[in-house]
């Protein structure tokens, strides 16, 4: 099934505006949901739109706070998120830092006490897309044991690195965990395993089975120690750099999935480095570089982050948004549209 995007986006505005969001508001987290899902981050996007809505209507996400300033410092400025709408507290941060880094060349953006941001490559195709490099990240409530350890300790604080080019952005947007939870959710749905290991069963065995793993919350670390010691170093920073919270005080919250955390947004503006030429030539060497690789066995071709996202927004764009029939009924039932 397969819906065209100002039709999802205009579906997910109507249940923010149902969910106590003004219009405008609304409108603007939607059309962020709906990119997400047009990337093929159904994860973030569409499968998230019920639960942000539930932590609306519990108060847990305050739909009218704004970001206010608590500090700044030449280029670095720490905002309180107030536990309003994550989505527009990153996008205040992202423009906020592309303005500083316009007169400085570099920007640095840090936010406590916000919310979930969705889709934290939202915030790197924003950036790029207006000529600036972007680093970004945030902490969340522990859902990965830190490595060795059975119990959660750690958050898989999402990490993202943009650099802007012509043909296509060379993004990257990872969790600090092999397979984020919302990609586990999205496998589970479709009842498929996922490619390589992500994550241990009851009995402590590594799995593919996206079902073990949300049972155990065992998932694994991108590169076992080295993504565990990532995890905590960004949660550290983050916490520090925002004046905020770090993860062993979020799981004191317990308001749902990221409220009270921090996010760091550090913006670059290359054309002031060696100009928008020489980054450009530099980005398309290194990524025709990368896809001039020999395939491995089984792989069609070799690509650089973000490509793979680009290709995937261009063809749901022209056919429409694949969707999970129920999740797409459940977004509808919030809209007040009947299925």
């Amino acid at each position: 099934m397969r819906i065209p995007f100002e039709t999802m986006c205009e579906t997910v505005t109507q249940a923010f505006i149902r969910a106590g969001m003004c219009s405008e508001d609304a409108s603007v987290c939607a059309r962020v949901h709906t990119e997400s899902s047009c990337d093929g981050v159904y994860s973030h996007g569409l499968n998230r739109v019920a639960r942000f809505v539930d932590y609306l209507q519990r108060g847990w996400v305050d739909a009218a706070a704004k970001p206010i300033e608590v500090k700044k410092l030449g280029v670095i400025e720490i905002y309180d998120g107030q536990r309003g709408p994550g989505i527009l507290n990153a996008l205040f941060a992202t423009d906020r830092a592309m303005t500083i880094a316009a007169g400085h060349g570099i920007g640095v953006v840090t936010l406590r006490n916000t919310t979930h941001w969705m889709r934290g490559g939202s915030y790197g195709w924003k950036a790029a897309d207006e000529g600036y490099v972007a680093i970004c990240w945030t902490n969340t409530e522990s859902c990965m044991p830190a490595w060795g350890g059975k119990n959660t300790r750690l958050g898989n604080n999402p990490f993202v690195m943009a650099v802007p080019r012509q043909k296509g952005h060379i993004v990257l947007d990872m969790a600090m965990s092999q397979y984020s939870y919302g990609k586990l959710q999205v496998t589970r749905l479709k009842g498929e395993q996922l490619p390589y290991p992500g994550g241990f069963d009851a009995d402590g065995r590594l799995t593919s089975e996206p079902g073990a793993i949300e049972q155990t919350m065992r998932i694994l670390p991108t590169g076992y120690w080295k993504g565990s010691a990532f995890a905590i170093v960004l949660d550290t920073l983050a916490a520090v750099l925002s004046e905020g919270l770090a993860t062993n005080e979020i799981d004191k919250i317990q308001r749902g999935s990221c409220t009270g955390c921090s996010q760091v947004f550090i913006i670059i503006d290359p054309r002031q480095l060696g100009g928008a030429e020489f980054s450009n030539r530099v980005a398309n060497g290194v990524a025709e570089y990368v896809n001039g690789s020999i395939p491995a066995e089984d792989v069609g071709s070799v690509r650089y982050p973000g490509e793979s996202t680009l290709q995937k927004r261009l063809e749901q764009r022209e056919k429409g948004i694949l969707v999970d029939e129920g999740v797409w009924a459940e977004v509808q039932k919030l809209a007040g549209i009947a299925a």
